[in-house]
């Protein structure tokens, strides 16, 4: 057992505690379990919740019992805390096969075999199924007061906001986010939740409700949200959310994220997200800032990080592919050609697209995954960070055709200095 709530105190994890002078005496006294709660909106997780994973991989590193929640049952209702419209409701299937791409990723940062401190993986589904509607606003819905409810920051924001407001369905998510730690103190001995500052009222919903009906003493702690040094959400790229899953967000684009992170924030996410100690921390933050150019804190944080999301053996392919474009930038454009196609699987098209007038460069860029929208792909290209086989696209209407090809089958498209997309024609 070590002090882990001293650990996420200098890592800048903790926002708030529901005890501050108990918590860490109680943690220490001997091991704890220790919940989070992960609704199943999308088919994979995303940047946005690497702060409660990494939180609960700390408190299971510190000898405590970590619970994964999957929300089954809460993701059919849509948490209102921090939205300022209500979520589109989700299929009951959909939600089944978000949840099954959600749990090898928690797996990633949870071990599930490693005797008392093993972590588990639950779905509120199993539980909240049974409930029926009179029976739940019997034995729950009666302990709530609505004058509390309607005192959460969650629910408030959105009252305030007459052109949105909350419908009923919203307004009792807190109630059934509350019953979970209720049931999880019940059936698993669970006696702390953690989760994002947004989470407060919930939290404290649940902590209050096993007051009411079990006469029980639990604690919370939230952690930051995860932003920017300018305020702004983290996590978002050129191409939109940063996911956890190579399908949504390839590892060389994951990677690529945490190398173009800005110096105000590598220091913090290093904190964050990496096992290191402080006085690594320090060391390696004093060197980057004699050397900022060469990104030190940036590529030890892409390299920890998609270790831990990807594997090992991703990551080195990822750091060999790039040394190797790098290398063939000042060299022949078929050496620069091969070694970005061993990098990044070209996406094929048919031959005849460069038929005629050709095919459009902004479309070109589009299809090559290098930019979501058309609207995206002009505006790199008219601001010069649109290349075609090392070459700046100069004239925004400017046609694909077969001289460009190299090896008379590939076009090499980039954006900015490090993002590279093969198109091969056949």
């Amino acid at each position: 057992m070590h002090d882990v709530i001293s650990e996420l105190s200098w890592r800048g994890l903790i926002n708030q505690t529901t005890d501050d002078a108990n918590l860490p005496r109680f943690l220490l006294e001997k091991p704890r379990t220790v919940y989070a709660g992960f609704d199943p909106t999308a088919d994979s997780l995303h940047v946005g919740h690497l702060m409660a994973l990494m939180i609960l991989r700390r408190f299971q590193k510190a000898g405590h019992r970590p619970i994964a929640v999957v929300g089954g049952a809460t993701g059919m209702i849509g948490d209102p805390s921090g939205k300022s419209e209500e979520r589109k409701l989700l299929s009951v299937e959909s939600l089944q096969a978000n949840i099954a791409g959600m749990e090898p990723q928690l797996r990633r940062f949870l071990d599930f075999d490693c005797g008392p401190q093993s972590a588990v993986l639950v779905n509120n589904y199993d539980w909240m199924g049974k409930f029926g509607y009179l029976e739940f606003l019997r034995d729950v819905g009666k302990h709530f007061p609505v004058n509390v409810m309607l005192a959460k920051d969650s629910v408030r924001n959105r009252l305030d906001r007459s052109e949105a407001g909350m419908s009923y369905t919203e307004f009792s998510y807190m109630l059934l986010q509350a019953y979970d730690f209720v049931h999880l103190n019940e059936h698993f001995d669970c006696e702390v939740q953690v989760g994002g500052s947004d989470q407060w009222g919930n939290i404290t919903a649940g902590i209050d409700l096993a007051r009411r009906l079990r006469g029980v003493q639990l604690y919370g702690c939230t952690c930051p949200l995860l932003t920017r040094s300018d305020g702004a959400k983290m996590g978002k790229s050129e191409s939109g959310a940063v996911w956890l899953t190579p399908y949504k967000t390839q590892p060389r684009d994951f990677y690529n994220y945490w190398i173009n992170l800005d110096d105000a924030d590598a220091g913090r996410c290093l904190r964050f997200f990496t096992d290191l100690r402080k006085e690594e921390i320090d060391s390696l933050m004093i060197e980057h800032q004699r050397n900022p150019e060469k990104r030190i804190a940036q590529r030890k944080l892409a390299a920890d990080l998609t270790d831990l999301v990807h594997g090992i053996p991703d990551r080195k392919k990822i750091e060999e592919g790039a040394r190797v474009i790098y290398a063939s930038f000042k060299s022949d454009i078929r050496i620069l050609s091969e070694a970005v196609c061993e990098v990044v699987q070209p996406k094929e098209l048919s031959r005849t697209r460069l038929d005629g007038n050709g095919l459009s460069v902004v479309d070109a860029f589009v299809e090559s995954g290098l930019c979501k929208t058309k609207s995206e792909a002009r505006r790199i290209i008219t601001q010069g960070g649109g290349y075609v086989n090392q070459t700046r696209v100069e004239d925004i209407s400017r046609q694909l055709t077969a001289a460009d090809l190299l090896d008379n089958s590939i076009i090499i498209l980039q954006s900015g200095k490090k993002n590279h997309a093969p198109l091969r024609f056949v």
